[in-house]
């Protein structure tokens, strides 16, 4: 980590490290929920990528969607998951890579619903499965993402921010 050239309260000409963009001091309670969430995020999201991309066809069937759809989401999920997952398990996960995962989580949640009902709603043709399963989905993920993004809340606010 670089330092800075700035002067410390101690001994003259000393430098104190540069701030990391990551939550310092944030409180071990908010933290850890912070890095659970994170956490759980990043299994479900694998565990649907992988879903997606060995079961394409019979998920396909099931829900109504092109199978095409399923592995293009299922290795977009893969990835995105795996990028949650590196960052919860960062001792501090930087604050902008939290945000991000928050908003992605948020697009998902909405455009699910958009391909549904909203602007997109002609784009599938969802069985009854799908119709149960997408705002499902698409819930599970807005309340995660609410609950992130209130831990991010609590942990800056431990740490002074």
């Amino acid at each position: 980590m670089p330092a800075t050239s700035a002067p410390s309260s101690g001994a003259p000409g000393a430098v104190r490290p540069a701030v990391r963009p990551g939550i310092r001091s944030g409180g071990a309670g908010p933290l850890r929920l912070l890095r659970r969430l994170l956490a759980l995020d990043a299994v479900a999201t694998v565990v649907y990528a992988l879903a997606c991309l060995a079961l394409a066809d019979p998920l396909g069937r099931l829900l109504g969607v092109d199978t095409g759809l399923l592995v293009g989401l299922g290795a977009f999920l893969l990835l995105y998951g795996t990028a949650v997952g590196l960052l919860a398990s960062r001792p501090v996960p930087p604050v902008l890579g939290v945000r991000a995962v928050v908003e992605v989580n948020a697009l998902w949640a909405l455009a699910s619903g958009a391909v549904l009902v909203g602007p997109l709603g002609g784009l599938l043709e969802p069985t009854t499965a799908g119709l149960v399963w997408i705002p499902f989905q698409a819930v599970v993920v807005a309340i995660l993402a609410a609950a992130q993004h209130l831990a991010l809340r609590a942990v800056l606010r431990s740490a002074g921010r």
